[in-house]
């Protein structure tokens, strides 16, 4: 079981984002207006930007750590996001589209270590393999993602997410594109995901109904910080 404690320090056009939590399973909610800084928070754990200060660990390893003011001449740490052991499913998707679908599932496990010794590489292949059974995209795996519907592209990279076992899974959103049909049947995917799987998540919304369905933790932020 994953503990994630982070300390999110960033100083923003027009507020300082600065919020503090932590959880050890289960999914944390987090809500707000749109531009309350909740994308920002994800980007900032994922180590695609860098707070100006604050931390993140994640096991009890700091994958992320610079103090304030006198403090932040000490120790620091800023693991590149590739080296932070997540998954990070995007609002857009972000699924390369000169790629078939499963070929975009493999994307992440391609440049892992492992992927270069024979016999592991028939262990990660055949764990990609009951991913796409499990989301039920592995009659998609020779077609591109331009002819694939909303759902369908939405559990191909929530596949890319988690084919990696990420020891975090952070989601932007990811139902927001989805049509109301749609939306009800990946809900009952997204159940089944949280109890078979049991990776700690980080779930943006808007939604009171998926943070009452989802969240085992709920925070609401407002102009960086949790109200």
């Amino acid at each position: 079981m994953s503990r994630i404690d982070f300390h999110i320090i960033k100083k923003l056009d027009t507020f300082t984002l600065d919020v503090r939590f932590d959880f050890d399973s289960g999914v944390l909610v987090v809500r707000g207006e749109s531009g309350a800084g909740k994308t920002t928070l994800l980007n900032c754990i994922a180590g695609l930007f860098a707070p100006d200060a604050g931390f993140v660990s994640i096991d009890g390893e700091r994958v992320f750590l610079r103090g304030a003011g006198d403090a932040g001449r000490g120790a620091r740490i800023d693991k590149p996001a590739r080296s932070r052991g997540l998954g990070y499913l995007f609002q857009s998707y972000a699924l390369f589209p000169n790629m078939t679908v499963e070929q975009n599932v493999l994307y992440g496990i391609r440049n892992k270590p492992e992927y270069r010794d024979h016999a592991r590489r028939k262990e990660l292949l055949d764990y990609a393999g009951y991913i796409m059974d499990t989301f039920g995209i592995a009659g998609l795996r020779k077609k591109r993602p331009g002819i694939i519907s909303g759902g369908e592209k939405q559990r191909v990279a929530l596949s890319r997410a988690i084919v990696t076992k990420p020891r975090l899974l952070l989601l932007d959103e990811p139902f927001s594109a989805l049509d109301e049909e749609t939306k009800a049947m990946v809900y009952g995917e997204f159940k089944l995901f949280k109890e078979r799987f049991r990776i700690p998540t980080i779930l943006i919304t808007h939604s009171d109904a998926e943070s009452e369905m989802f969240g085992d933790h709920k925070i609401h932020m407002k102009a960086g910080a949790i109200v």
